[in-house]
């Protein structure tokens, strides 16, 4: 037998990691090279890869690469992957995607942060489990910045419209339990990233106009960008992009 048929597992695994190793640094590397050009400190920008729908090697590989911030869509996926890699230190789990307001006491147990609080109704449940546990649960406001009937998010497409926001905001913040620490959106997808720019625009706008209503929280978080426009979003000043393709690859499942 032909030695290195002996060993298709083994040099499989190392294609992918170095794969992966050399996206996950490339990522950093264009972040980094986005904020320098607007003047921007690259340690203001952290990057989190989305592991939804890839599988566990993956996620291994982009872990021994260096990543320790990873986001997920889904609970139930999230708990399989969160119970294997339970012995590596550090990793901070975020839930990105839509809550479902029955999975909200899951999501506030295993979740150090929570991207996507789109109302009252799914924050006040994120704060009666969290605060049963006499805990803090970190969470970002989901806004809706496009008007696209297919994203969640509050509504904050109409910026003559932000003082009704305002009203909708303001019952959120006084919940003990929960620490609004900024703004999400995902705009409309764009083949050219520049046209994703006004809608980080506005979101940026958002939060300055937020800042200046409330002097508590400090709003200093904004989760904006994916793997096409990441570079468009560090521009416009996120501190959070969220790449998954751009790193692992296309989703399996």
């Amino acid at each position: 037998m032909d030695r290195e048929s002996t060993f298709p597992d083994r040099r499989h695994t190392d294609n992918l990691a170095g794969r992966i190793l050399t996206n996950y640094q490339v990522v950093l590397e264009r972040i980094a090279s986005s904020a320098r050009s607007v003047e921007r400190n690259p340690d203001q920008i952290r990057l989190m890869v989305v592991t939804k729908g890839h599988q566990l090697e993956v996620i291994e590989a982009v872990v021994a690469a260096g990543a320790r911030l990873l986001g997920e869509n889904y609970i139930d996926e999230a708990l399989i992957k969160m119970q294997a890699l339970s012995t590596i230190p550090g990793i901070e789990w975020h839930m990105i995607g839509h809550v479902q307001s029955r999975k909200a006491e899951l999501i506030s147990r295993h979740f150090s942060f929570v991207h996507s609080v789109d109302s009252l109704k799914l924050a006040n449940r994120l704060n009666r489990f969290t605060a049963e546990r006499n805990q803090l649960l970190p969470i970002l406001l989901e806004c809706n910045v496009s008007g696209e009937g297919s994203k969640f998010g509050l509504k904050a497409w109409n910026e003559g419209e932000w003082d009704t926001l305002v009203n909708e905001i303001a019952p959120i913040l006084d919940l003990p339990a929960l620490e609004v620490r900024g703004l999400m959106t995902m705009p409309p997808f764009f083949p050219n990233p520049e046209e994703a720019r006004p809608y980080f625009q506005r979101l940026r706008r958002l939060k300055n106009y937020l800042q200046e209503r409330f002097s508590t929280p400090s709003w200093e978080e904004l989760s904006m960008g994916m793997s096409g426009d990441f570079e468009v979003a560090v521009q416009e000043g996120a501190t959070i992009v969220r790449v998954g393709t751009a790193i692992l690859g296309e989703r399996t499942g």
